[in-house]
């Protein structure tokens, strides 16, 4: 592996060998959801609590200040919207050189296996993998399910992921499923946990990061269960405690009541 490509991976993946990844790139194809209608007042009081951040160029540049940031996932597809037909017909939005460009420690592509357009998704991650490894660029593939939300199951999610480690991505993201550690086992590249619509309580979120991580996650790529948690900065504080200190929930839920209350 190359100096670039594993400087970094060592920006993403912390020495633990764990990460906590913040994305906020859901408006390029959801528009101005609650709790990021404004990025920057969203993101700026998370910022020190997270690992990296996976945003879209444009918003990178309009909110996040270049001189107070942490290391950037960027994420260069797209091309399609909630009042669309298919979700799934993604292309490539942004080149390589821009992600060079903005110094970013890696980019993010959504692959949709099993849908009319799983061949173009996964040829645009194998063109992305080709270019990113010629620049010492890491990939990120990330397990798209479109609307079809009962697809994040393990036999469709463990094959989601090793097809898109075959195909050369570094890090996949993908949901939390019951026999987790058969999509990990299964997946010979680091998996993060996707965290997908917001869960009912903030105790299920801290739940499933411990068993994720207990089940082979490295880390997680959680933003709604954490931006639209009514106390975000308490609920990213738990989930990091979770995993870079090696929390149990109950731990994680007694300091998210401490940071709540204004304790700690």
């Amino acid at each position: 592996m190359d100096w670039g490509m594993q400087n970094r991976l060592a920006q993403l993946i912390q020495a633990d060998g764990r990460c906590l990844f913040l994305p906020v790139d859901h408006g390029y194809f959801q528009g101005p959801i609650r709790q990021l209608e404004c990025p920057r007042k969203t993101l700026e009081p998370l910022l020190p609590y997270t690992d990296a951040i996976f945003i879209t160029r444009g918003v990178l540049r309009s909110c996040v200040d270049p001189h107070k940031t942490k290391p950037i996932i960027l994420r260069v597809s797209g091309g399609t919207s909630m009042e669309g037909k298919n979700l799934a017909h993604e292309g490539i939005t942004t080149s390589m050189e821009e992600a060079l460009r903005l110094n970013a420690c890696a980019v993010g592509i959504s692959i949709f296996v099993g849908t009319d357009y799983e061949h173009d998704s996964l040829l645009n991650l194998a063109k992305l993998v080709d270019e990113g490894e010629r620049y010492g660029v890491p990939v990120m593939a990330v397990t798209a399910v479109g609307r079809e939300l009962e697809k994040r199951e393990f036999p469709y999610l463990a094959m989601s992921c090793r097809i898109a480690a075959e195909l050369g991505a570094r890090v996949v993201k993908t949901y939390y499923c019951e026999k987790f550690e058969k999509v990990t086992g299964g997946c010979p590249v680091p998996v993060v946990i996707a965290g997908g619509p917001k869960v009912p309580t903030g105790y299920e979120v801290l739940k499933f990061v411990h068993d994720g991580i207990k089940r082979g996650a490295i880390g997680v790529n959680l933003g709604r269960n954490i931006w639209q948690d009514e106390y975000p900065v308490a609920m990213i504080r738990a989930i990091r405690a979770i995993i870079h200190e090696n929390a149990t929930p109950d731990q994680a839920q007694n300091l998210y009541d401490s940071v709540k209350g204004g304790k700690t």
